[in-house]
């Protein structure tokens, strides 16, 4: 038996008075025990050029995590802007259908305003630690985009049926400066092999209390599948009420139901929502970037719709100072070997 089984046999029985009293008293939830292998958290740190950077802690339980390398950059950029935000790693298949983690991100420099940027950059690493094939996929290529003046925080999904991955992000252009999400396919995180299409947009929609039409700007999109009730859910920002809200889908691509739905239950805007399961349990877990407090939010569900907090003593993120990132679930090998390489902060 490893010394993370019984790391977490120990600790749920330490932690389940507390537990109870938060969930009777509180309306917090009890979070379940990870039952195998570790986290990895990616993330960026701020606006300025330094913190516009790549960085990774790690955790053995899913909700207290610790910074790598002291947390400074684990990737040095070498194409673009230099600066990176919005980071999404996720591990899957490579165009020979060897293992292999990619990250995909906002290749952007804040400090150049904010509908500065065009381009998103991708790195893979077949062991976490070295990353290569950084690769910046400029939208003004295509066409109907050659004005983009944003391109924001790209994810990518697995599709099992086509067999490449599908490729989402925020858009918007000169033309169209109200955002929203576009999908294309790759292979490799290199090139698209399908043109960039429309994903879920607000525009055109119509005020529920003025009657009249209005766009609202949609960024920062989060799919996961639920397996229960075969439903994509494309999670994203709420402009108007700052807030985390939902669409579903039966097919990957659409179409998503225009009638929204808040999920969040933050008090503080949030945005760069991202969910991620407990391993070997059912629940998940969704982090939100509390933008305006330098603070991370946490809510956990099961059905994918209904969410109840997670006390932020049960959550250990917010001192590693991050902004809008995503956590992949990762091996106690690899676990081992981002923590002998980097060193864990403590």
């Amino acid at each position: 038996m490893s010394w993370l089984v019984i790391k977490r046999f120990l600790l749920a029985i330490l932690m389940m008075p507390m537990f109870l009293f938060n969930y009777i008293f509180n309306d917090y939830a009890i979070p379940p025990v990870s039952r195998e292998g570790a986290y990895l958290f990616c993330y960026f740190t701020g606006n300025e050029v330094s913190e516009q950077t790549l960085h990774f802690a790690v955790s053995t339980d899913g909700y207290k995590f610790e910074a790598l390398n002291g947390n400074e950059a684990v990737i040095e950029q070498t194409k673009g802007t230099l600066c990176v935000r919005d980071p999404y790693i996720l591990k899957g298949p490579d165009e020979n259908g060897k293992d292999c983690y990619f990250i995909i991100a906002t290749d952007m420099n804040a400090l150049e305003g904010w509908t500065s940027n065009h381009a998103l950059i991708t790195w893979r690493s077949y062991d976490l630690i070295n990353w290569t094939d950084e690769t910046v996929i400029d939208m003004r290529e295509f066409e109907g985009f050659e004005t983009t003046n944003r391109a924001w925080a790209p994810q990518a999904i697995w599709d099992s049926e086509k067999e490449m991955y599908m490729v989402y992000w925020a858009n918007s252009t000169l033309e169209n400066d109200t955002a929203g999400h576009y999908y294309a396919y790759t292979k490799d995180f290199k090139t698209f092999e399908t043109a960039p299409e429309v994903l879920f947009g607000r525009w055109d929609e119509t005020d529920p209390e003025t009657g009249e039409k209005r766009n609202v700007q949609c960024i920062d999109g989060d799919i996961v599948y639920n397996e229960k009730d075969g439903y994509y859910y494309l999670y994203f920002k709420e402009d108007i009420t700052q807030k985390i809200a939902y669409v579903r889908s039966e097919n990957l691509t659409g179409p998503y139901n225009t009638d929204y739905t808040i999920c969040s239950l933050n008090w503080h805007g949030v945005e760069g929502s991202s969910m991620y399961n407990i391993t070997g349990t059912d629940k998940w877990i969704m982090i939100m970037d509390e933008y305006s407090q330098g603070t991370f939010f946490p809510q956990i569900t099961e059905d994918f719709q209904n969410f109840t907090r997670i006390r932020r003593g049960d959550m250990k993120i917010d001192h590693v100072k991050p902004r809008h990132g995503s956590v992949v679930a990762i091996s106690e090998e690899e676990y081992h070997t981002l923590t002998a390489h980097y060193g864990v902060e403590k």
